[in-house]
């Protein structure tokens, strides 16, 4: 067969069955005759290959589907052996409507089809397949569509159906002013083209609604409930906000912590409804004290958070910590009481030009606590600069190394059950530490102590190795037991040289297996040099072990970030789940989660379960699991081995409490 005479091979990507993930390459063979010249009424295969390509490189951005498709028309034209295109969706019970023309004339075409209500673009879409009317001066089928598109000077018009699973989306219309057929080659070209075209507006359309469930999520997300302020999400905003004005400008900032007084006396003696009036009570007084650019924030119960920023001195945050001591003098009239409460507030200061963190928050918190231990109704003030000194002073730091080489550090485990029937999955390690003098310190001093000193590494290296060697005595006794280990990770330790190589070798070292590992970050981590971050995590997820995304909903993440780092798992944070069953926001905000989460093809936890309602409730807007005091308290890891042997220590109804599901 000589050269001239050859089939002609082509190649087109198409998406096998309508979807995005999977693509295939057709190849298609058609006879031309000898002496046929490329742009002979044959698609122009450089120009299909070129549109495709830039269907490729756009399926998974930003771009609008009005964009993408304007492109696709524009092009076609010089594509294919068509004088106009155009694309119309339809969706049923709903008059058509253009999305896109190459010009004046395709546009009045795809006006004339839903004017008239008959063409051939309603076809292909009533039939799902190519519509062709090679010649409309003889075909009957349209008898009103047919004269007037004639009469405008088009002369053949064939049509290819947006496919997906579903039904058709609309149609891909192409016109010509000279009548005759289309080659197959042209025709094939076609359908393709709308076929990749329907997936694309798709996969956009899809990508919008998660955009706008995912923006309504977040404006939920920022404020508190039940009063309406800034939440800790917010807070945290505008917290990284002073730093970077703080360091722009060299200006000082402060945060007031109020806790009130007394509070689970108004609780218990009144109910909680009283106690939520009193919180919206003090939330408008309060939010009348505060400077113009300040914040004011709820972060917990009957916690309010000021941030103060611009500070010139302390004698700007000493205006606010008076009038706040002044508000607390009058009585909060309620509908149907009025209270006396008094507050406890701690003050920390940053430095000009600092960098205004948690931190601060963390040592407005101790100086609360201090104002408690005094009574209560005062204030107490800790520099964040004195606070370092005088931590090195009293021997914490100090301390975090000597309990590394003691006996003091141990580590607690908290089940993790499935919600639906309470069958034991996993457990997560936590840090304890009991002083000799001081007895039970807190995780956050703990850690936040290790950072400083630098220890931060050693001491969660022990609590990874400690919980590792633990979980392989309670899988070596019981060989079938599918246990999840979970291990909280801080951002230092991400950041440090190296991480997942030490990682790697207390895995050789204790023969944890990587599957059964979980390492759970916060959401402030994968804001950090997230550059770095992604090759970390990538590395982490490279030796087997997955990602969990803690207290989710309590920090800056959002979807964007579930999509660009390597995440397994997303764990509610607990005070979404307490207030599912008093707001119902809170339940919508647990159920959007979730129901994103598991697009994202990721497993939900739901931290903080108390109360069987909780569970109920949980398990209904889709959490795969849970762990809270509801199934269990943090147990030692005797106590957890003790409890495996029991008959009924792992399977269904491990920690299902007596009441079903609803």
């Amino acid at each position: 067969m000589s050269e001239s005479s050859a089939p002609r091979t082509h190649g087109i990507l198409r998406p096998r069955g309508g979807s995005l993930g999977e693509v295939e390459r057709v190849v298609a063979a058609d006879a031309v005759p000898a002496g046929a010249q490329p742009g002979d009424a044959l698609a122009d295969e450089a120009r299909i290959s070129s549109i495709l390509a830039e269907f490729a490189r756009t399926m998974l951005t930003d771009f609008p589907i009005q964009r993408i498709v304007d492109q696709l028309v524009q092009r076609i034209v010089g594509a294919l052996p068509i004088t106009a295109a155009g694309v119309t969706l339809i969706e049923p019970g709903v008059t058509p409507h253009y999305l896109a023309a190459s010009d004046a004339h395709a546009l009045r075409f795809e006006q004339l089809q839903s004017e008239l209500g008959e063409g051939p673009c309603l076809t292909s879409f009533a039939s799902g397949e190519p519509t062709a009317v090679p010649d409309l001066a003889r075909d009957t089928r349209y008898p009103s569509f047919g004269p007037a598109a004639l009469a405008a000077g088009m002369a053949a018009v064939f049509t290819f159906p947006l496919r997906h699973d579903a039904g058709p989306l609309g149609a891909l219309d192409l016109y010509r002013d000279v009548p005759g057929p289309l080659d197959p080659q042209a025709q094939a070209a076609a359908q393709t083209l709308a076929d990749v075209a329907a997936a694309y507006i798709l996969n956009a359309r899809a990508r919008e609604e998660s955009a706008r469930v995912a923006d309504g999520f977040r404006e939920q997300s920022l404020h508190d409930t039940l009063t309406g302020l800034p939440n800790r999400v917010l807070l945290k905003e505008r917290l990284e906000r002073a730093s970077a004005r703080a360091q722009r400008t060299h200006g000082a900032a402060a945060v007031l912590f109020v806790d009130l007084d007394h509070f689970k006396r108004v609780n218990d003696s009144h109910g909680h409804h009283a106690g939520d009036e009193l919180l919206v009570a003090v939330a408008e007084r309060l939010a009348g004290l505060v400077r113009p650019g300040d914040t004011l924030a709820r972060v917990s119960g009957d916690e309010f958070v000021f941030l103060c920023e611009d500070l010139r001195d302390t004698r700007d945050a000493d205006v606010v910590i008076r009038r706040i001591e002044a508000a607390f003098t009058r009585p909060f009239e309620l509908p149907e009481l009025s209270l006396a409460v008094s507050a406890s507030v701690g003050i920390a200061y940053s430095g000009a030009g600092e960098r205004v963190t948690d931190n601060l928050v963390i040592e407005a918190d101790r100086a609360m606590y201090q104002a408690k231990r005094l009574g209560g109704a005062t204030h107490q003030v800790l520099d964040l600069r004195a606070s370092r000194v005088g931590l090195a002073s009293d021997q914490l730091e100090a301390d975090v190394r000597a309990a590394l080489d003691t006996d003091q550090l141990a580590v607690a485990y908290q089940p993790i059950v499935r919600a639906a029937d309470g069958q034991l999955k996993g457990v997560e390690a936590l840090m304890r530490w009991t002083h000799p003098d001081r007895g039970p310190i807190s995780p956050h001093a703990a850690i936040a102590a290790a950072e400083r000193i630098g220890a931060i590494d050693s001491l969660g290296g022990w609590v990874l190795t400690r919980s590792c060697e633990d979980w392989l005595g309670w899988t070596t006794a019981h060989p079938d037991l599918a246990l999840d280990l979970s291990v909280n990770v801080s951002g230092r330790q991400l950041m440090a040289r190296d991480y997942p190589g030490t990682l790697e070798r207390v895995l050789d070292s204790t023969g944890m297996d990587p599957q059964a590992l979980v390492l759970e970050v916060t959401e402030g981590i994968l804001l950090e040099e997230s550059g770095r971050i992604v090759r970390t995590l990538a590395a982490i997820r490279d030796l087997g072990v997955r990602l969990a995304l803690d207290d989710f909903g309590t920090g800056f993440c959002s979807l964007t970030y579930l999509r660009r780092f390597p995440i397994d798992i997303v764990k509610i944070d607990q005070s979404f789940v307490a207030e599912m069953g008093t707001d119902p926001a809170s339940g919508a905000i647990v159920e959007a989660i979730a129901r994103l989460a598991h697009v994202l093809n990721l497993s939900v936890t739901a931290e903080g379960v108390e109360t069987e309602e909780q569970r109920a409730g949980v398990l209904d807007v889709g959490c795969d699991l849970a762990q809270g005091y509801l199934f269990a308290r943090p147990m030692a890891a005797a106590d957890l081995a003790a409890r495996l042997e029991r008959p009924d220590g792992v399977g269904a109804g491990a920690y299902r409490v007596a009441s079903p599901p609803r």
